[in-house]
């Protein structure tokens, strides 16, 4: 098991469990500095299954914004089940990578800060109660979207899966070293802090997510899940607040790090 080369963490998820205990540094030092770090999943192998509107007031804020097809009105803004979408795994890009403006495209490009996981351990039918069993570790995803595009096709996948709209890093810790629980959420623009809120502030709790998707579908090591955004989105000002180019949108999230991308 130790010594192989493997092309990324996805094909090891399984296996981190077992390998932690026995990794021990070798060889030659390497300074961060001089080497590239990928994404910890750079190309997952499907989807990147998602979470909408899983923060009270986020989902308050985006049926107030008109860009809502889930809700009607703000009596429903609230879901009653969780709500379940999927970006397309070529949209993944590391830490320091440029967001790419869709020039022609889209020009209400909008930024979402939030807690992602990846399997380690497959599965179908997973309960709530051995949902964390199934899962390697965790990371930082910034969940990037169109909003017009996400508005004038009803269903997300278009406005979430463009090329680069899937920041994700800037590593992968391990899920003995994180409580997933109570973890602080903060999303800056630039200097302007736009999101602060906690994970304990989950509509639907990530026990409940596993066992939600799984129910029918085979979850897979390395499989990634972004479990939601907070309020604090750009939709949700008056007027919005879109990035542009030029703009560098940096998330962190307690114990994962910084995940840091300029948009060009």
């Amino acid at each position: 098991m130790l010594g192989r080369a493997v092309p990324d963490l996805g094909a090891i998820a399984c296996e981190l469990d077992a390998i932690k205990p026995k990794l021990k540094p070798a060889g030659a030092v390497l300074p961060l500095s001089a080497v590239k770090i990928e994404a910890p999943i750079p190309r997952p192998a499907r989807n990147v299954m998602c979470v909408g509107k899983n923060y009270h007031e986020h989902a308050k804020e985006f049926t107030r914004s008109g860009f809502d097809s889930s809700a009607s009105s703000a009596a429903d803004a609230i879901p009653t089940a969780p709500i379940i979408f999927t970006k397309a795994p070529d949209c993944v890009i590391a830490d320091g990578e440029d967001i790419r403006y869709p020039e022609g495209v889209s020009d209400s490009v909008d930024y979402e800060a939030e807690l992602g996981l990846v399997i380690g351990r497959g599965g179908r039918g997973i309960t709530k109660a051995d949902a964390y069993k199934h899962i390697c570790g965790y990371t930082i995803i910034n969940d990037v979207t169109a909003r017009d595009l996400q508005g004038k096709h009803k269903q997300w996948f278009l406005g979430k899966s463009l090329d680069t709209f899937c920041p994700m890093g800037p590593w992968l810790v391990t899920s003995d070293e994180v409580d997933p629980e109570n973890l602080n959420v903060k999303c800056w623009v630039n200097d302007e802090l736009r999101q602060d809120a906690n994970t304990r502030d989950l509509i639907f709790d990530i026990p409940t997510l596993i066992e939600t998707i799984s129910a029918g579908i085979t979850l897979k090591p390395g499989d990634v899940i972004a479990t939601g955004t907070p309020v604090g989105v750009g939709i949700g000002f008056t007027p919005p607040k879109f990035l542009k180019r030029g703009d560098r949108v940096t998330i962190e999230i307690d114990g994962l790090g910084r995940l840091s991308n300029m948009v060009a």
